[in-house]
């Protein structure tokens, strides 16, 4: 039996496609940790989850745990873009510092408004790529073909799963020597 997910060799990025019952925040959060477990030095931006009509937004630094607060306070009546531009502009620093030191993969939180016009933390892919370092984005499935444009075709789509995740990342950590493989056994590797 083959793995479920066969990934092209040379393709560093992915977009962790997702819908609007699926829970990336989480996912990412937990496939993270265990990949900063095994040794992996991750860079990035993970939200702590978003619901329509939340008051706030929260993020986490991958590499230092620091929370990030990425909503200004507008008031109750105010309307339009409450993302705090400032501090998503901070946290791309603290990333791009990161990168620089030298990170194992990448994952930015959203392809979201920012990055779709190209703003926000966009610039961050390509610096890692550059590096050859993994990256790791999660992308709203209504906006995968505006990513697919963005990425000219040259990424991978991963299910918002966790063994779609694991088997992408063993392909990418078996062609980098020195990254930590995670050991998490699938059912399918049971069943051979």
């Amino acid at each position: 039996m083959t793995e479920p997910y066969a990934f092209d060799s040379q393709c560093d990025l992915a977009a962790l496609v997702y819908g609007p019952d699926d829970a990336p925040d989480a996912l990412l959060s937990a496939f993270t940790a265990d990949v900063v477990g095994r040794g992996a030095r991750v860079a990035g931006l993970i939200q702590g989850g978003h619901r329509a009509g939340a008051p706030q937004l929260s993020a986490v630094l991958v590499h230092s745990g620091e929370g990030v607060d990425l909503f200004q306070d507008l008031g109750s009546y105010a309307e339009g873009c409450r993302l705090d531009l400032q501090a998503l502009t901070r946290a791309g620093q603290e990333i791009a510092g990161a990168i620089d030191a030298g990170a194992d993969l990448l994952v930015i939180n959203r392809f979201g408004k920012q990055e779709r016009e190209g703003r926000g933390l966009l610039y961050l892919i390509d610096r890692a790529l550059s590096a050859d370092i993994p990256v790791l984005v999660a992308v709203p499935d209504h906006c995968f073909a505006t990513w697919v444009k963005f990425a000219e075709g040259m990424s991978v789509k991963i299910p918002p799963t966790r063994g779609a995740l694991e088997g992408w990342w063993r392909s990418v950590a078996r062609r980098s020597s020195g990254l930590p493989v995670l050991s998490h056994t699938t059912m399918c590797e049971i069943c051979k």
